[in-house]
């Protein structure tokens, strides 16, 4: 069993739980690709309740021949991103990457290295903040359906560890259950998520913060119900009385709408409800 990386160990529950959810904006996906495999994307967003808009447009080139991919982006924050990586060149399951960031009306700059490194119970990464000198590492392992993994973040200016997380969890043909220690194991997160059947997901989590005993445990639910081969329709509450819905549709090949809300049940008659929609194009 190939192990996916730290931070998707827990993939399947989190994207039951936040994914065709365009909650307080209006969302445009347009995704094309040339013939000769070149990739564009361009995101654009507006907050409802302030009108803002904030974009971006992406490029992305994959040479598989070589193992080599190119991708570049330029948003609306005057925010210019390149990266290149190269996979499988110098040894298999092998992943070098190396980004760059800078904004055009201001100093600030980032330039990121990292290590990726996969094999049949093992997924290893090592990040480095060159400009602002920082690392962060994370390992995960697995055998037999049997899941764990930890993360560590490291400050070469102070000499401190500044994050500590660990998971442990199990997978099994349909299901899933894990247990997570985040913020120096001071908030626990056990999740559960589940294929009920071929047309029906369902999941679960409790989160609790050690540091705010008096906050008690937060809960949710979540399912997911596949009307037909076109569409399908989410559903999430949790114990705060916020519920959330959402309702997704394949208009035609390549064309997808997501409409949502999120309603506070506790205050149904005032102004506390968020609704969005997201369009996605894609040749």
């Amino acid at each position: 069993m190939l192990p996916p990386n730290y931070s998707d160990i827990c993939k399947p529950v989190n994207d039951l739980f936040s994914k065709d959810y365009p909650f307080g904006a209006l969302k445009l996906e347009v995704k094309t690709t040339t013939a000769n495999g070149v990739s564009f994307t361009v995101n654009g967003a507006q907050d409802i309740k302030s009108g803002a808009i904030i974009s971006e447009l992406k490029t992305k080139y994959a040479d598989k021949v070589n193992g080599l991919t190119y991708t570049e982006s330029w948003n609306t924050a005057n925010l210019v991103t390149g990266q290149v990586e190269i996979a499988n060149k110098f040894a298999k399951g092998l992943k070098l990457e190396l980004s760059g960031s800078s904004a055009l009306s201001s100093t600030k700059r980032a330039l990121r290295t990292k290590i990726n490194y996969q094999q049949d119970n093992l997924f290893a990464r090592v990040n480095v903040d060159a400009l602002n000198p920082a690392v962060t590492a994370d390992v995960t392992i697995s055998r037999d359906g049997a899941l764990a993994g930890a993360e560590l973040a490291y400050d070469l200016n102070s000499g401190a560890v500044t994050k500590t997380n660990s998971t442990l969890g199990f997978a099994g043909p349909d299901y899933m259950i894990t247990m997570q220690g985040n913020n120096s194991l001071n908030m626990f997160q056990l999740a559960f998520y589940q294929r009920v059947t071929a047309n029906v997901e369902a999941g679960a989590r409790a989160v609790y913060d050690y540091k705010n005993p008096e906050g008690g445990v937060s809960a949710e639910l979540a399912t997911k119900y596949v009307l037909d081969k076109d569409a399908y329709v989410k559903a999430k509450v949790d114990n705060s009385g916020r519920m959330g819905l959402s309702f997704t549709q394949k208009l035609r090949p390549g064309v997808k709408l997501s409409l949502a809300g999120l309603f506070d049940t506790t205050r149904l008659q005032e102004n506390a409800h968020k609704m969005g929609a997201a369009l996605t194009f894609e040749a």
